[in-house]
């Protein structure tokens, strides 16, 4: 926008110069004019399309000069399109036709300027037009031309001479309202002096005023543009950068989640291998001894003095009594420290042993360096706020058999042992679960007490809570809130037998690795129980009232992680149907089975492995030849063993993989020659033990242990007369 008011006042310029030129007006006026243009139109802006009026002069035309129209005492040029087209060496801006480019300045189509002095240009549709103006010849009565003449240094300044010699009287003062042509001409009213002549400012001035300008409206603009270039690379910078640290952090995640799956790959792996050299370890002391067993009751409650065999990361058990000498030197050294041992208890490094030590009440004991603390057996009824001052580095209480109750036991007792691991309180008179347990607790057993209630709050703050057992309390399913275990995040062995549960408990955790629930009254399992514990591994359900008719198709079929499940002593009929796909162990012992349907273990996957059927009611029609499909590849441990068999059943001898058979205790009373081996298959068979004393076995077939490894794994003797 300054750049065209700029072009304006360059084109008022020229036609001031004209006219001012002729009647000697001075360059102030016009300088005047230039501001006046640039600061913008006001009540004094300068009006375009008229000129000062000239004197009655002649101006002669020259080739090339427009030719000149008076209309009145105005003197107008002719248009420049009618000139002819000349051809002109400028160049046309690509793209903008009718434009042109002067000296690196571009010109807009019609615009006028002056180069030079007396020179005027014209761009006409992209050609630059320039002529020279010629001084006008004065007319009859004019002044004689000034004498002496201006100097050549000061003529040069204007188009043509302007007199300077003091006797030429000056022009009277111009007034606008006695002159209406002044009003348009842009001339000051006020008087001008004719040593002003020294302040015209030549039209190249005006270049390069405008060029000046115009360069710093192009420098602010470039000054701009950078600016915007730089917070563009800014934003894109910052941009990669924080994508940079997303990729980084996602990478890092993928690194730590590989890295956390090798790990547990390399554990199973481990733990299996280590399982696989037990159970082989097994087999051979069975062999050797020439006495079957069965491969080992899963079930079993964990050994708490060797913790580390079932795989949970616990401490240490505590270490036997010290040789005397050893004793001695340690209750002296307690005796130095400020506290003497009560009677009946042992000392060995960081271990203190007081069981069976008649003791009524907490002892008070200073003892920071003890990490292991038992009071088994004694009858001790309360638990004061200050019992384990002295003991802050405890991490394993054995408070099992002794009188507490739930009012002697101080909320605030345990609160402070910040490394404290196991907890026993079995076989006291507790009622709830203790308050503020420590939030390092990793095992706690409240077997054998008079729980009646757990509280929703009952385990919140104990995150790394890994071993839970509250068998032998008066728990049901109405009096365990179903959001007490959630805050267990890492529990994974959870005993809960010995209560009055009818069904299982709501709210198990999703980390339960074990559950057992023997010796309740569980009738049924419903749909839906486990789906929040796809993890669950092993579930011990013996001992309760269940039938095959009142466990749902839905309640365990798809779990891919349940491999042992121990349903003995319940009131089953039949093999349930819809066992899960990933079961291994299956312990159906003391039902009243009668028979094992077709297909029953067909969906399995790998297989079944480990089928204990002993103390049913299975007979001589109770097996078909199709009840043990999808076994005979997998099947490493079979006991039918105190039944009423009458034969050897079949599908037995397609068995590829099968280790230990118990057939004793049956009415068998012969064995066929296919009845352990397979004529067809015609290979060594894998059988390394075969019971089947207490039978009414009279005739074996020659042939009918002949694929077997070894004659000393059958067991034939004694037999049922």
């Amino acid at each position: 926008m300054r750049t065209r008011l700029l072009l304006a006042a360059l084109w008022l310029l020229l036609l001031f110069t004209l006219t001012d030129g002729q009647n000697g007006s001075r360059p102030d006026g016009l300088m005047r004019r230039i501001k006046r243009k640039r600061d913008g139109p006001g009540q004094a802006g300068v009006r375009w399309g008229r000129a000062k009026p000239l004197r009655s002069r002649h101006v002669p035309r020259r080739p090339g000069v427009p030719a000149e129209r008076v209309r009145g005492n105005v003197v107008l040029l002719e248009s420049y399109r009618d000139i002819p087209e000349q051809h002109s060496s400028y160049n046309v801006l690509p793209g903008k036709r009718g434009q042109c480019v002067f000296r690196g300045m571009t010109m807009f189509n019609r615009a006028v300027w002056s180069p030079a002095p007396c020179v005027t240009c014209l761009c006409a549709d992209g050609r630059v037009v320039c002529d020279q103006l010629a001084c006008p010849a004065p007319a009859d009565g004019d002044p004689a031309p000034c004498r002496p003449p201006l100097p050549p240094a000061a003529a040069a300044m204007e188009c043509c001479p302007v007199c300077a010699d003091a006797d030429r009287p000056s022009p009277p003062p111009s007034n606008p309202e006695a002159d209406p042509s002044l009003e348009h001409s842009g001339d000051s009213p006020a008087p001008r002096n004719r040593d002003d002549r020294h302040s015209v400012i030549d039209t190249q001035e005006i270049q390069r005023i405008l060029w000046r300008q115009e360069e710093e409206e192009e420098e602010r603009r470039r000054t701009r543009e950078e600016a915007k270039k730089r917070k563009r690379k800014e934003r894109k910078e910052q941009e990669e950068r924080r994508r940079r640290e997303e990729q980084e952090e996602e990478r890092r995640k993928t690194e730590e989640e590989e890295k956390r799956r090798k790990t547990e790959e390399e554990s199973r792996r481990k733990e299996e291998k280590e399982a696989w050299e037990r159970e082989r370890n097994l087999r051979e002391e069975m062999v050797r001894e020439e006495e079957v067993w069965l491969r080992g009751d899963v079930f079993q409650m964990l050994p708490e003095e060797e913790p580390e065999e079932a795989g949970l990361l616990l401490p240490a058990p505590v270490p036997g009594p010290p040789a005397a000498a050893e004793e001695e030197e340690d209750r002296k050294e307690a005796s130095a420290r400020g506290g003497a041992l009560p009677p009946g208890c042992e000392l060995a490094a960081d271990a203190l042993t007081c069981d069976d030590a008649q003791l009524t009440s907490f002892p008070p004991l200073l003892m920071p360096q003890l990490k292991s603390l038992s009071l088994e057996g004694n009858n001790i009824c309360s638990i004061p706020a200050e019992a384990f001052n002295g003991l802050p580095n405890l991490e394993w209480i054995n408070l099992k058999k002794n009188k507490l109750t739930s009012a002697g036991f101080h909320h605030s007792a345990l609160k402070n042992l910040k490394t404290l691991r196991r907890l026993y309180l079995d076989g006291n008179l507790l009622e709830v679960v203790p308050a503020n347990l420590p939030a390092s607790l990793q095992e706690l057993k409240i077997n054998e007490n008079r729980l009646q209630k757990i509280h929703a709050n009952a385990f919140r703050g104990l995150p790394v809570l890994v071993i839970l057992e509250l068998e032998g309390n008066l728990l049901s399913e109405a009096n365990v809130d179903p959001e007490a275990l959630a805050p267990l995040g890492q529990l994974s062995y959870l005993r809960l037998g010995r209560n009055h549960f009818r069904t299982v408990p709501q709210g198990l955790p999703v980390s339960l690795l074990e559950l057992y629930l023997e010796n309740n009254l569980i009738e049924e399992i419903p749909a839906g129980v486990f789906n929040h514990s796809q993890n669950l591994n092993v579930l011990s359900l013996r001992h309760n009232r269940l039938e095959e008719t009142r466990i749902a198709p839905l309640a365990w079929i798809h779990h891919r992680s349940l491999e042992s499940m121990d349903l003995s002593h319940n009131r089953l009929h039949l093999v349930p149907s819809f066992l899960p796909k990933s079961l291994v162990h299956l312990v159906l012992v003391a039902n009243r089975i009668e028979r094992i349907p077709g297909f029953v273990f067909a969906h399995m996957d790998p297989g079944l492995e480990y089928l204990y059927l002993s103390y049913n009611n299975l007979d001589g029609e109770s097996v078909e030849p199709e009840s043990f499909f999808g076994c005979y590849h997998s099947m490493v441990e079979l006991c039918l063993d105190h039944n009423q068999l009458l034969h050897v059943p079949s599908g037995i001898n397609q068995m590829t993989n099968l280790h230990f058979l118990r057939l004793n205790n049956n009415n068998i009373r012969s064995i066929p020659d296919e009845g352990f081996c397979d004529p067809e298959r015609g290979e060594e068979s894998t059988l390394v033990a075969v019971r089947l004393e207490n039978n009414q076995i009279g005739k074996v077939s020659p042939s009918a242990f002949s694929c077997l490894r070894s004659a000393a794994g059958v067991l034939l003797k004694p037999q049922k007369k």
